[in-house]
């Protein structure tokens, strides 16, 4: 996995770059920016698109120290990494992720073909995805997969709260009986896409666990896997390729 470094307002951080053509943004989840993230990365890339992913977790470490070096497809493994985690999630604060995000779009558009681009999110990348169409205008299309607290009730942060400041096309494909979003917020993020007046789709993939689509996990659901690259893709295509 060849990474670039670039900057941003509070050091470097590297990040794996693929593809050409129209730019996505790719927002890792909690298990950090591995080969796994770089296989996903390409397969959006091999769609005829610029893919940028950086680790978020620049301020705490490099790609490879954020990474597992154990095997997570293996029984309770992926739970003991998680469980080593420490802070590590919440201390990437909405205030950081705003600091971060034009840094990454800017140099996502010096390589990219044109100045609208796409977001894609997994896990708590989710929630930076939606953050930076609240940013930009020219994020066009964000898709978020298996995301945890985008419809946070009474939380002045929480990220469905900046719908009204985007017009890009949303696709949410969220992980079955979620803890991490559960039925009433996903009917909140609901209620803010069509109260913002926002094409989106906003659905449960039946029996997908969180973390569906990380085929180097235990927690792999190839159905909703396959599902999520199925809808990304055609985002991409319809709002990249109009």
């Amino acid at each position: 996995m060849n990474l670039i470094e670039i900057q941003t307002p509070d050091g470097p951080a590297e990040t794996y770059l693929t593809g050409s053509g129209p730019g996505v943004l790719l927002f890792i989840d909690a298990l950090g920016l591995r080969p796994q993230i770089a296989e996903m990365a390409d397969r959006i890339a091999g769609w005829g698109y610029t893919v940028l992913a950086p680790n978020v977790f620049h301020r705490v470490g490099s790609a490879e120290a954020t990474s597992p070096t154990g095997d997570l497809r293996q029984p309770g493994d992926r739970e003991a990494f998680f469980a080593s985690l420490g802070t590590r999630v919440s201390d990437l604060t909405p205030e950081l992720a705003r600091r971060d995000i034009p840094a990454y779009l800017a140099v996502l558009r010096e390589h990219a073909s044109g100045p609208e681009v796409g977001t894609v999110g997994y896990c708590m990348g989710a929630r930076l995805a939606v953050r930076a169409a609240g940013l930009d205008e020219d994020v066009v299309a964000v898709a978020g997969f298996h995301g945890g607290g985008l419809a946070v009730e009474d939380d002045p942060e929480s990220p469905h709260l900046v719908l009204p400041r985007t017009r890009a096309e949303f696709v949410f494909g969220h992980a079955d009986r979620d803890r991490s979003m559960d039925e009433a917020a996903i009917a909140r993020l609901g209620a803010a896409l069509d109260e913002a007046g926002l094409t989106a789709t906003n659905e449960v993939y039946p029996d997908a666990p969180h973390g569906y689509s990380m085929a180097d996990t235990s927690s792999y659901q190839e159905e909703g896997a396959e599902r999520s690259f199925d809808e990304l893709h055609a985002l991409l295509d319809r709002t990249l390729r109009a």
